[in-house]
C-alpha cells in the first residue's frame, strides 16, 4: 500500500475530505479527523478507532497495525506500516474510523426535556 492508494481509499469514503494536520495530510469527516499519512514517516499512516477495534486489528494483523505510543495510542489511535498493508485490509480499518467520528454521540441524540407547562426557561422578569 502507498500513501497515495491510502489517500484514494480514505477520500473514497461518503463526504471525505483531505486536510493538514500537525504537517501531514490528513482525512475528515464532518469537520473530524478519521485518519492521517506520515505521522511517523513516509510508510506510515494512523486510523482514530475504538480500544476493541485497535485490540481487534492487533490481533489479527501485527504487521501493518500498532497502537499509536503513549496516551494516543491508549485510545485507540492505530498506526499502520503502509508497505504490509493491503487495499480490503485499509478499507476495513479506514471504514472503521470514518463510522467512528461519523456516528451521532449519545448526546447529540439524547432528546431535549421539555419545559413544564407555562414555565419560562428563562429568569422570570419582576413586573
Amino acid at each position: 500500500m502507498t500513501p497515495a492508494a491510502f489517500a484514494k481509499l480514505a477520500l473514497a469514503l461518503e463526504g471525505a475530505t483531505q486536510g493538514t494536520h500537525g504537517g501531514h495530510p490528513d482525512f475528515r469527516a464532518g469537520g473530524k479527523v478519521f485518519a492521517s499519512i506520515g505521522f511517523k514517516g513516509p510508510d506510515s499512516a494512523t486510523v482514530k478507532l475504538t480500544a476493541e477495534q485497535q485490540d481487534m486489528l492487533l490481533a489479527t494483523e501485527p504487521a501493518i497495525f500498532k497502537p499509536v505510543t503513549g496516551t494516543w495510542g491508549q485510545r485507540g489511535y492505530t498506526m499502520i506500516h503502509l508497505p504490509a498493508a493491503d487495499a480490503q485490509t485499509m478499507k476495513s480499518a479506514l471504514t472503521m474510523a470514518w463510522k467512528n467520528v461519523t456516528a451521532s454521540s449519545p448526546r447529540a441524540a439524547k432528546p431535549r426535556t421539555p419545559s413544564a407547562p407555562g414555565k419560562s426557561a428563562g429568569r422570570a422578569r419582576a413586573g
